[in-house]
């Protein structure tokens, strides 16, 4: 077999899998190209961004394409900014943009790690925002056919980490660009836990920006320290009855009412309840400040990190009823990837 390209330092698992080639696509003229080229002659191919969302199950035997698009375009009318951005751009950084120009409202979202290109295939979130509260369209090529088609923020059929590019157009297109809408009229959104303490206080934008940056950095290793990808796990979604339940088991088990009739609970809380913060199979391990994440402590492989995902979601199966889905997407030459 051919030398593979090590992609250890393009996901931030640190997980030492190759490929047998690596295309750096700086253009989206170059990314539809090279993309579409491979697709139509039915070549393996992963498209990455920052390589935060994934993990690699062993090497990829095909073409690993790096989308690093760059560009962003501003516009307003009386009500509303509006921004068009392209995949490549790192997420953060456009938080960080939109403060520096005064334009409000996302800091919610800051220090997700990854792409733009990226945030409306998991429709991305945290500490009570989403993606999709801020998408107005998203760009994007169909591989079989070379044209690009443009879908409106309902159109996106966005969920709870859902949407249709991750479902019906799942390997079958590359985002392009991506639309955001974001009101003159800022309105903090501070029902998140350490939020709570800036109500009545005349908060600013950039106050909010702080206090999410400090609480994810205290709460989340450095991938540069140790490798991860952020929650590994969804937090499931049960019906009221079985939290209910639950509840009367243990009394301080943490949920949020999702509508009238489920209730969304907290993953980190069940792995924690279940006694496994720290848990390690070889070098994949539960972190010990925040059980949502797990973590390479140094060289860890796939298949460690595989074996201890398989007995997290089987150990709080079996304690809870509940059965955990991990949140990264999982990357196999043989499954394809997108």
């Amino acid at each position: 077999m051919n030398h593979l390209v090590s992609l250890k330092s393009y996901n931030t698992f640190g997980l030492e899998h190759g490929c047998q080639e690596l295309v750096i696509a700086d253009t989206t003229q170059e990314l539809v190209s090279r993309c579409v080229r491979l697709y139509r002659e039915q070549q393996p191919m992963l498209v990455l961004g920052g390589g935060s969302n994934v993990i690699l199950c062993e090497d990829f035997l095909g073409t690993v394409v790096l989308v690093k698009t760059q560009g962003i375009e501003v516009s307003e009318d009386d009500s509303n900014f509006f921004l068009t951005v392209a995949a490549g751009e790192n997420w953060h950084n456009l938080i960080c943009y939109c403060l520096d120009k005064g334009i409000a409202g996302m800091e919610n979202l800051a220090l997700i790690p990854g792409t733009v290109g990226a945030a409306p295939i998991q429709n991305i979130g945290a500490y009570g925002a989403e993606f999709n509260d801020f998408c107005q369209w998203v760009e994007y090529v169909d591989l079989s056919s070379g044209l690009l088609y443009r879908l409106n923020a309902d159109e996106c059929q966005f969920g709870y980490r859902e949407s249709i590019f991750k479902q019906q157009l799942s390997g079958k297109v590359l985002i392009t660009n991506v639309g955001f809408k974001v009101s003159k009229v800022w309105q903090p959104n501070l029902n998140y836990g350490p939020l709570k303490a800036l109500y009545g206080t005349g908060v600013t934008p950039r106050q909010v920006f702080d206090c999410i940056c400090e609480t994810r950095m205290a709460k989340l290793p450095d991938p540069q320290v140790f490798g991860n990808a952020g929650s590994f796990f969804k937090n499931p979604v049960i019906a009221n009855e079985q939290f209910n339940s639950l509840v009367q088991r243990y009394p301080n088990i943490v949920g949020y009412p999702q509508g009238l009739a489920q209730t969304k609970v907290a993953a980190g809380w069940l792995i924690e309840a279940a006694g496994l913060k720290g848990y390690q199979i070889g070098d994949a391990a539960v972190h010990e400040r925040q059980a949502l994440v797990l973590i390479n402590q140094g060289d860890a492989t796939s298949d460690e990190l595989l074996a201890l995902s398989g007995y997290i979601i089987d150990r709080i199966h079996s304690l809870f009823g509940i059965k955990l889905e991990p949140e990264p997407r999982m990357i196999s030459t043989k499954r394809g990837a997108f």
